[in-house]
């Protein structure tokens, strides 16, 4: 099987499955990557250890920070305790909530704005902020949750100056 042939089938599996955790299996969130393959995550009951990402999704499926996996444990590992079953996205989050195996932790931190807020990128309704220059009316109609909101940059609102509007009525009176 060539790599795209693999890769188009890693990704549809993980688009279109929803998965239900097993016993042993847990969900836990991305905390950081340090590095070779390894993420490292807490659990609903705050335990913090590393995963590590099986040759199935390297160079095929990106995990960042904030980010829900479903992971199996291993038994013999000391610092890396598990490995990645399952990535999930907000599809698979809403069904998981809705099938009750979600963890009550992860709940209370989305709902105060911790997990998806974390530069007041997401309004209080959980909508994501309207881009520069919309108007009120374009923005109640459209739905702008599913957008990628880039965390790696400041969140600028740009709006005009008092000083500037004086300026430019001073230049027009000359």
């Amino acid at each position: 099987m060539s790599q795209a042939t693999k890769r188009k089938h890693v990704v549809k599996e993980v688009m279109e499955d929803f998965v239900l955790p097993t016993e042993q299996q847990q969900i836990v969130r991305v905390l950081g990557t340090p590095g070779n393959n390894l993420h490292e995550v807490e659990t609903g009951d705050g335990k913090k250890f590393l995963v590590s990402m099986p040759t199935k999704f390297r160079k095929n499926i990106w995990i960042k920070r904030g980010d829900f996996l479903i992971v199996d444990p291993i038994e013999e590992g000391e610092k890396v305790k598990a490995e990645i079953a399952f990535i999930l996205y907000k599809d698979h989050v809403r069904y998981l909530k809705k099938e009750g195996h979600w963890p009550e932790k992860f709940s209370i931190d989305s709902a105060g704005g911790a997990a998806g807020d974390k530069d007041g990128d997401l309004s209080t309704d959980g909508k994501a902020s309207p881009l520069v220059g919309e108007t009120a009316s374009e923005e109640e109609g459209e739905d702008y949750s599913d957008l990628f909101v880039n965390t790696n940059r400041a969140n600028y609102e740009y709006s005009e100056s008092e000083d500037s509007e004086e300026e430019s009525d001073e230049e027009k009176e000359k």
